[in-house]
């Protein structure tokens, strides 16, 4: 599938009937030959966009895979690049990648770290792995890992027009990863339309952000003049404010 070098139909439908660390663990040799691996459009669009705003100090990217947000932290941040992922399989690629960096295993909604590590925090394609019960606790882990004044970005695509195929595509995978989860376990967990920007915007708000979205000019404008990407950029503030109610 998708080239000579990207699994087959067969390892994806093992992926797919598997657990979500398992199935990465499964897929991670051939993660970057496939589409699910971030764009480097996307990547290069987010660096800009941060450099503009930077430099920032220590970097963390979560939910990291075989690290192919690391060179954005590299190009924006001057302290230590860490990544986070739950696979041990994308863990390994990424680390014989970039060596350099830090590498740690861990589930998202549990951080290791200390309290106020890191002055950025970006995520890549990760956030449908996530119900949307489990978001309040998932900013609330960032925003506690961010110094005050920190940032935490990631960029969202525009969702597409009923009148797409790929609004129906997108409808039609999630219905039947839906009817997957029902007959069997352990879940999947990936639902591409469960991330909803005005709902992410007001939990992000609740754990104590400030929220931003800034638009990714190389990506355009649709026909009603609205960005087809933005950066969200959700800063901690430098001193600590209640929780939004």
């Amino acid at each position: 599938m998708f080239s000579p070098e990207g699994p087959s139909l067969r390892e994806l439908a093992v992926q797919a009937l598997s657990s979500v660390e398992r199935g990465y663990d499964l897929l991670a040799p051939k993660f970057d030959h496939t589409p699910f691996r971030t764009p480097d459009s996307v990547l290069d669009a987010v660096a800009a966009a941060l450099q503009r705003t930077g430099p920032y100090g220590d970097g963390l990217d979560l939910c990291c895979g075989t690290g192919a947000g690391l060179p954005v932290l590299d190009a924006v941040c001057r302290g230590r690049a860490t990544g986070v992922d739950f696979s041990t399989g994308m863990l390994d690629v990424a680390r014989r990648a970039a060596p350099h960096a830090s590498w740690v295993r861990a589930d998202a909604r549990r951080l290791p770290f200390r309290p106020c590590a890191f002055d950025l925090v970006v995520s890549f394609g990760a956030f449908g792995h996530f119900l949307p019960a489990e978001l309040p606790g998932l900013f609330t882990q960032v925003h506690s890992v961010l110094r005050p004044g920190g940032t935490f970005a990631f960029p969202v695509l525009a969702p597409p027009r009923p009148t797409s195929p790929l609004y129906w595509a997108l409808l039609g995978f999630d219905a039947g990863m839906r009817v997957r989860n029902a007959v069997r376990r352990p879940p999947f967990v990936m639902y591409y339309r469960a991330f909803r920007l005005g709902e992410v915007g007001r939990e992000l708000r609740r754990a104590g952000f400030v929220v931003e979205r800034r638009p990714l000019p190389e990506f355009g404008e649709r026909a009603d003049g609205s960005p087809r990407a933005c950066l969200v950029t959700a800063r901690r503030a430098r001193v600590s404010l209640p929780p939004a109610a």
